[in-house]
């Protein structure tokens, strides 16, 4: 082996050791409460499991890592110091960031769609197996004309 192989080796060696290290550090710095009061800390985790992250959209504010979560995370915080209750920061949320922001939006005339959409969809479905349905029956309920059948058979024989 050569010098230069040798260096590059235990380079990635010394990398592959380190990189565990580095990432329980980053774990352990999550794993600490925010929070120096537990019972904003329980509000807020709860809350925020029912909030949706603007960046990842499809994780819960509670459990995204993006530093835009985060932020929130800090915001319901301070509003939840400043005496505020859960009605009222969700309600300061959703005038900054709309409805986008909630897992459960409400019941009105922009979300109807949202709401109704797959119980649309569903009549749509239904509709049309029982039009496929009713076709089918149609068909097998049509008598066959004697006369037809006999000159297919003749045709049939003929080749």
């Amino acid at each position: 082996m050569s010098y230069r192989r040798i260096q590059c080796f235990l380079l990635a060696l010394l990398l592959a050791c380190s990189l565990p290290v580095l990432a329980e550090e980053t774990a352990s710095k999550q794993a600490l409460p925010n929070a120096d009061d537990p019972e904003i800390e329980r509000r807020m985790v709860n809350l925020a499991e029912d909030l949706r992250c603007l960046v990842c959209q499809n994780e819960s504010l509670a459990g995204s890592h993006a530093e835009l979560a985060e932020d929130l995370r800090r915001e319901i915080r301070e509003q939840m110091k400043a005496g505020k209750d859960d009605t009222e920061v969700i309600a300061y949320l959703t005038e900054r960031y709309g409805d986008f922001v909630l897992y459960r939006p409400p019941f009105k005339p922009v979300t109807w769609l949202l709401w109704l959409g797959p119980l649309v969809f569903l009549g749509i479905g239904g509709g049309a197996w029982y039009m496929t349905l009713r076709r089918r029956r149609a068909a097998e309920a049509v008598p066959s004309d004697e006369k037809k059948l006999a000159a297919a058979a003749q045709l049939l024989e003929g080749e």
